[in-house]
């Protein structure tokens, strides 16, 4: 049998603010555990919320990036479970009246068409703790410890609505993630950082008979950690779904957990619905009311969304799609682009650049485009120089890998491009002269090349080329050097 695939996340997003969402303690990260909390988001019997304005208006921000509509009149809403790291026995989210709602993002589909993801509900909440548990393996854990520190730290929860162009692959997952992870960076409503629990999801997966309309049972998976833990934990929901189907069994509605150790989902519980949860409006807090104009003041400050940022690359700079996409895919390094191609005419050669070699060495060192501290007007003009004929892209390689070295070592930024290639005696050999007596060196020590190339071969012409680049450290220009062998041969 062959099914359709129905994916629906529920993201959660810490929220950029410098307290919690109904208490003025800190909301910094890596803080010793049971450190950054108070009687408020811990819990204590008669303490009351006060509501964080930069987190509603971080919420709006989110809904607006994502083509939410922005409710007038929302309020709070008590969500009643129970959970070790939930000091209330209750979370403050949001219900029925939520902040923003009916929405999309835009990703790719499997089809290579846009494909518009539907968006239910953005709402806002506080986070509960975080377990800490004895061994990687949840069912081997012996303990686990609780740390409050992230108890009443605001989120945002995004939840896709499965009526609604639901994400159908595994692929169009890892889109639809990366792409609410880019906007909210984009944005700074979050810094996202998947390794400090401030961007977490759960996932709810069914299946259905191709083409059919009726509906099997949701399975809810929790505790994924990462991309790669999403993905590994969907292929193995899929098939085990699609065997229970296929030998005519039923999907129970329940919630799994991930092992990464064993990359399988196990059962949780039975998954709960919304009256499982008890809400009711939250007495402690008065309804919200959302002006048109605080929407708009928001709107107003808005950046440059990514993907019209990626449109404008195209149109401005004329680069290909692919790579603007490359290149917008975080806020600093397209804003590094952009203040490079300022100082550098050929923005084609640039975004090779930028994505072949800047990438390279970023990867090689581990940092980010911010952490490499090569000024971007330094980068523009380094590639404007190869682009001229100035200098050989061998020599542009050594002078940016010297740039980036110096940097990191020194912890600012060093000389620029022109004053190593002056200092380093790198400039490329140009004279016709001086070249023409390399050409002539090679041909002599290498005769069995010239007489493949006359006879016919042009293999040996690159061998030719190697040997003097490599003799002259990469300052030969490979060009001119091409148009004399082929001069020397055509005579």
């Amino acid at each position: 049998m062959e099914f359709d695939v129905i994916i629906c996340f529920e993201i959660h997003a810490e929220l950029k603010t410098e307290s919690k969402l109904f208490c003025p303690c800190a909301t910094k990260p890596g803080a010793p555990p049971n450190t950054q909390v108070c009687p408020v988001c811990a819990g204590h019997p008669g303490t009351l919320p006060v509501l964080n304005r930069k987190a509603v208006e971080q919420c709006i921000k989110a809904g607006l990036a994502m083509n939410c509509a922005i409710r007038e009149h929302a309020k709070f809403a008590r969500k009643n479970y129970f959970y070790p790291d939930l000091p209330k026995g209750y979370q403050i989210s949001q219900y029925d009246e939520p902040l923003c709602e009916y929405g999309y993002l835009e990703i790719m589909g499997d089809d290579g068409e846009p494909y518009q993801v539907g968006i239910k509900r953005i709402h806002l909440e506080e986070d509960a703790g975080k377990l800490v548990h004895s061994a990687k393996s949840f069912e081997r854990s012996e303990y686990s410890l609780v740390d409050f520190n992230r108890a009443g730290v605001p989120l945002i929860e995004i939840v896709a609505d499965h009526t609604r162009n639901p994400v159908r692959s595994v692929e169009e997952a890892r889109r639809y993630l990366e792409g609410i992870r880019q906007v909210l960076r984009y944005i700074d409503a979050s810094d996202c950082i998947i390794e400090e629990g401030q961007f977490r999801c759960d996932v709810n997966i069914s299946l259905k008979p191709k083409g059919s309309d009726q509906f099997n049972e949701r399975v809810e998976i929790k505790n994924m950690a990462s991309f790669k833990a999403v993905r590994a934990a969907l292929e193995y929901e899929i098939k085990r779904q699609s065997d229970i189907l296929a030998t005519g069994g039923t999907v129970a509605q329940e919630t799994r957990l991930f092992d990464e150790e064993k990359q399988v989902t196990i059962l949780m519980r039975s998954k709960e619905d919304a009256p499982d949860y008890r809400y009711f409006p939250e007495p402690d807090l008065v309804g919200l009311h959302i002006s048109q104009e605080l929407v708009e003041k928001i709107a107003s400050q808005m950046p440059e969304l990514p993907s019209v940022k990626a449109q404008r690359f195209v149109a401005a700079y004329g680069i290909s799609k692919a790579d603007a996409l490359l290149l917008t895919r975080e806020r600093e390094l397209s804003h590094y682009f952009e203040e490079a191609a300022k100082h550098c005419q050929d923005r084609k050669r640039l975004a090779i650049w930028t994505i072949k070699e800047l990438f390279r060495i970023l990867n090689e060192n581990k940092i980010t485009v911010e952490q490499c501290l090569v000024p971007p007007q330094d980068f523009g003009r380094l590639v404007q120089l190869i682009s001229s004929g100035e200098i050989t892209e061998k020599i542009g390689k050594t002078v940016l890998k010297e740039m980036v070295d110096a940097a990191l070592s020194s912890g600012k930024p060093g000389k620029g491009p022109g004053q190593i290639i002056e200092e380093r005696g790198l400039k490329p050999i140009t004279d016709r002269g001086a070249l023409e007596r390399l050409v002539l060196e090679a041909m002599e020590a290498h005769p069995e090349a010239v007489e493949k190339i006359r006879a016919g071969k042009p293999e040996p012409v690159n061998f030719l080329i190697g040997q003097i680049m490599k003799k002259t450290n990469g300052r030969a220009h490979a060009g001119r050097l091409r148009e004399i062998i082929a001069e020397k041969f055509s005579s």
